[in-house]
């Protein structure tokens, strides 16, 4: 077997050169960059991986990771340790401007008017209670494993190396996709603003596809001022967040009062048009509205004191942002009929209606600072996902490479805004975030599993009895939430015996757990209140809000995880392997790889 003292020294000994090769010129592109491990040294040695695949394969999926392996042997690998100079305060504007962007101003009006109608209120309040649920449980990760690998890391330690890899591919393709659509929307108001149409900056080539013909320099623009204000430092990129997220919240206070001055409650008569469904269905498409407050979770490594500042700023953030998006979906309906409602520009145009064409270009003005700012904490934060893989071997190692001087992942972020400026140049992108979340509520899905897995299983202390007992739980809650979505998105809206079936289920197998399996964890810094009720109702609602989504977007889900598992296999899976085996980053531990923090000494081998 690959991995035995001979090739562990010729691992770390090719690590070890690759590291001053990188001090003495500052970058490189060798082939050692890229592929240093074992398997990828010849052709022989890779044929002879690939045989070995199905055993490595039950490794990576049986290992989990330790706290401490993913706080001091993984971050070293990135050679320069991220700078720790960010508090409560820059995190709370880092999750505002990563959250109140395009999705506020493009999408309201179209749910409203699509689906919700004047209830669009409420499809904010149920997106943002699911929102709200999962960055409880991001937060106590954040607290006790500050890396910037987020959802990467926690899933590592808890659900192993492969679901990992599953769930990080997926928020790294939301990330791509969400900021292309956000820089492609900037040029839309930044038209606006000109008093021009978007295509009138756009270059139409009439020999591509009608979807890829409509070319955007200007997005590309936007992404490489990002990119280079992300690499410069990631304080700096706090402070322009800071001043640029406070005018947007002038702004968003100025749509509030100037809009409220002219409502008429007339238009509120038909408050829900389509019932329930329209407001869920809606609720599913607006939880693109508070996609990006995950990237704040990255930059814990970059936190002076994450047990006081990450939960302070997580928390705080997304109950302003859930606050500012209930008060503008009131607005909006407030200042004009739900059928007259522009779905392009839905505030300006509402404005325009009520006899205030001059406010459009504060909106406008307001929306090209909110985008902007979502990219630039996407960008701070999809760079430190990236960094943070890169470190596992799972993706390239040259791309875990920390500057030095900047403290920031340079080749990361470079990579990362690459994507987002091709993407966003050539295809023409509405932002309908039934495409764009379900990516997303599947790792929110994942998270909460993994803080009920944290809690109820450590290795050496939770029995076999309760292990079984933890696992049928588990299962039982996943099915009953499973067939809720279901149920939702295939029966009538007025046939309600399914759910008296699943509902009760899901309510019994978490009372079970509560009562039938002792916890094996206490948090040591910041705890999740009310577990295992509120992990298990954020496993319910994401899975429910996914039975709202429609078909085009489970297609696009398969065919990218389908295009990771290739990679994986292929990459991922023998590199990864090969750099676990080396650092001797995990034992075998009653008879399976499944060592993770707690576990017995003498059998971790610490």
């Amino acid at each position: 077997m690959v991995g035995g003292l001979s090739h562990g020294d010729h691992q770390e000994g090719g690590d070890q050169e690759g590291m001053r090769r990188r001090r003495g010129c500052g970058c490189s592109c060798t082939k050692n960059d890229f592929l240093p491990e074992e398997s990828f040294q010849s052709i022989g040695n890779y044929l002879q991986a690939l045989k070995e695949t199905p055993m490595r394969f039950k490794d990576r999926l049986l290992t989990r990771s330790l706290d401490s392996t993913e706080l001091h042997e993984i971050k070293s690998r990135s050679e320069h340790e991220m700078k720790k100079n960010l508090t409560w305060w820059d995190l709370i504007w880092f999750g505002i401007g990563a959250v109140i962007g395009a999705g506020i101003f493009v999408l309201t009006g179209l749910e409203a008017r699509e689906h919700a109608g004047p209830a669009v209120v409420l499809s904010y309040v149920v997106s943002g209670v699911s929102a709200m649920l999962s960055v409880f449980c991001y937060t106590e990760f954040a607290v006790e494993i500050p890396v910037a690998g987020g959802s990467f890391a926690y899933l590592r330690v808890e659900l192993g190396d492969f679901m990992a890899f599953i769930a990080a591919g997926n928020i790294i393709l939301e990330y791509v996709i969400g900021g292309a659509a956000v820089a492609r929307s900037w040029t839309s108001y930044f038209a606006t603003l000109c008093n021009h149409k978007p295509d009138d900056f756009r270059i139409i080539a009439h020999s591509l596809p009608e979807d890829y013909g409509h070319l955007d320099p200007i997005a590309v623009f936007v992404c490489a001022a990002i990119c280079v204000l992300a690499v410069l430092s990631t304080k700096g990129s706090s402070r322009f967040n800071y001043v640029a997220s406070i005018i947007h919240v002038v702004v968003i206070l100025f749509i509030i009062v100037a809009g409220l001055a002219k409502a008429d409650t007339k238009n509120y008569a038909d408050f829900s048009p389509n019932g329930a469904r329209g407001i869920f269905v809606a609720s599913a498409v607006l939880f693109f509205a508070y996609i990006g407050f995950d990237a704040v979770a990255t930059m814990a490594e970059e936190t002076r004191n994450p047990a006081r500042d990450i939960p302070i700023g997580l928390v705080g953030s997304m109950s302003i942002t859930t606050i500012a998006y209930c008060l503008m979906a009131v607005t909006l309906c407030l200042m004009v009929p739900y059928t007259k409602i522009d779905v392009d520009a839905p505030f300006s145009v509402a404005f325009e209606t009520v006899g205030w064409g001059w406010a459009k270009y504060i909106v406008a003005a307001g929306a090209l600072k909110g985008m902007t700012t979502v990219l630039l904490v996407s960008a701070v934060g999809q760079a430190r996902y990236l960094t943070h893989i890169a470190r596992t071997h799972m993706m390239p190692p040259w791309l875990a490479h920390v500057n030095g001087r900047t403290g920031t992942p340079v080749n990361a972020t470079i990579v990362m805004l690459a994507a987002t400026a091709i993407v966003g140049f050539f295809t023409k992108l509405d932002i309908l975030s039934n495409l764009l979340s379900i990516s997303t509520l599947f790792i929110f899905m994942l998270v909460a599993l993994a803080l009920l897995v944290r809690r109820y299983y450590v290795s050496g202390i939770t029995t076999q009895e309760h292990r079984v007992r933890l696992i049928m739980c588990i299962v039982a809650i996943l099915g009953s939430s499973i067939a809720t979505a279901v149920i939702w998105g295939t029966a009538d809206e007025d046939s309600w015996l399914g759910y008296v079936i699943t509902i009760p289920l899901w309510f019994c197998a978490t009372l079970a757990l509560k009562l039938l399996v002792p916890q094996a964890r206490d948090p040591k810094l910041w705890g999740v209140p009310l577990v295992p009720w509120l992990p298990s109702a954020s496993i319910l609602i994401n899975i429910f809000l996914l039975g709202s989504i429609d078909k085009k977007s489970f297609i696009r889900f398969a065919a990218w995880t389908g295009f990771l598992l290739v990679y994986y296999f292929l990459f991922g899976l023998h590199a990864s392997y090969d750099t676990a085996k080396a650092s001797g980053e995990n034992k075998v531990e009653d008879g399976l790889k499944n060592v993770e923090e707690g576990a017995v000494p003498s059998r971790n081998g610490s």
